[in-house]
């Protein structure tokens, strides 16, 4: 029987010394954030920040630098990301790119898509979204239908993509279509392609959540071409492919810290000398979160290694999310503030923010539900 890889790591000198400039930058860049502006955490879509962040090295550092990168380890780019997540820096517009977009095409994608996205990622310039789930596949990402025809020129893409993150901001996507259809075979047939967003055939409708903002995107492929070079890896190999890049998705920082921002907002307000049930339950967060980033960078030091943490990272977003969804709920029964938005001190409105949209936490990247699954298969239980 499978069992759980966490092996206690602790990060080299040449990352925590990253620590202070990246704190000097941050500082710097967001010092007219306040407590409601970081609440949005790597949700906060910003170019101009996305370019400066890619002018300090800081997008695609452990990348070849033929390709833009900075061949730095993934130690040091994981003190960027706590950084930047702890500061509540508008990352999105590089995030999806930077995380698995560019390694994704690092590992499978030919020379010539290399040498075309990866050093412009790594600048900045270039948002990606991720075209995986579909209208009626729900959380079985394999029962996905949109197809894609092989036609002279490329493939001829029909079908529609739902919850497409940041579709409507971004320039690329690296979807997941059907190819061929394999009866009674559903995880065969698929293959991965770079999409043009802005190609014919392609209409991005907003799905407007419950907090009235617009990140969620249905996106509709009606006989849109996607040339022959924009196939990444082989065609019909698309399973193995995803699986892997969701690996990147699951494991960093950003599933324990979504909701950081309500906690310093609570020390604060809590002031110098605590209430004992204050006291107590920043105690009780601080232990999660110890735990979750000793967790988080054991998976870091893994993927240094050139390993695949497949179950540990979705260990770790189940339990981050899970945390992550617990702090506005800790935070409300404690204090009893009225979560505001738009008026209210900062405490309320960061707590109205997240009381809002801390239900999505654990949706994004797999439901517990999949994770679960995921976890139970690779223990060998299922």
């Amino acid at each position: 029987m499978a069992t759980f890889n966490f092996e206690l790591s602790t990060l080299p000198p040449e990352a925590e010394a990253l620590r202070d400039e990246v704190r000097t930058f941050l500082k710097q860049e967001l010092a007219q954030f306040r407590g409601a502006d970081r609440a949005r955490s790597w949700g906060g879509f910003n170019r101009d920040f996305s370019r400066r962040m890619g002018e300090r090295g800081w997008i695609g550092m452990t990348w070849p630098k033929k390709y833009g990168g900075h061949e730095r380890t993934a130690l040091e780019r994981y003190v960027v990301l706590e950084e930047t997540l702890a500061a509540g820096a508008p990352v999105s517009a590089h995030w999806v790119a930077d995380r698995q977009s560019g390694p994704l095409l690092l590992r499978f994608g030919t020379e010539e898509q290399r040498q075309r996205f990866l050093p412009r990622i790594a600048r900045g310039e270039l948002a990606f979204a991720i075209g995986m789930s579909e209208p009626d596949s729900g959380s079985d990402l394999a029962s996905i239908r949109t197809r894609a025809e092989k036609v002279a020129g490329g493939y001829q893409v029909n079908g529609t993509k739902i919850w497409t993150s940041n579709a409507h901001l971004s320039d690329f996507a690296i979807a997941l279509f059907r190819t061929k259809v394999v009866p009674d075979k559903k995880h065969e047939g698929l293959s991965q392609f770079l999409v043009d967003l802005k190609s014919p055939g392609i209409s991005i409708r907003p799905i407007i959540d419950l907090a009235g903002g617009h990140h969620f995107n249905e996106v509709h492929f009606q006989d849109c071409l996607v040339p022959d070079d924009m196939l990444v890896g082989k065609d019909g190999e698309g399973w193995k492919q995803v699986t892997t890049e969701l690996g990147f998705e699951r494991s960093g920082p950003e599933r324990y810290l979504s909701s950081l921002q309500l906690v310093i907002e609570l020390i604060r307000e809590a002031g110098q000398e605590p209430p004992e049930r204050a006291a107590a339950l920043i105690g009780h967060f601080t232990a999660h979160l110890v735990t979750l980033r000793q967790m988080s960078l054991s998976i870091a030091t893994m993927l240094q290694a050139g390993q695949n943490p497949n179950l540990e990272a979705a260990v770790v977003k189940d339990i981050g999310t899970t945390f992550e969804q617990e702090i506005p709920e800790a935070v409300h029964a404690l204090t009893g503030a009225e979560p505001r938005i738009g008026s209210g001190s900062e405490f309320e409105k960061t707590l109205g923010y997240l009381v809002q949209h801390a239900p999505s936490f654990s949706l994004r990247g797999g439901t517990r539900e999949v994770l679960r699954g995921i976890i139970a298969r690779g223990l060998g239980l299922r």
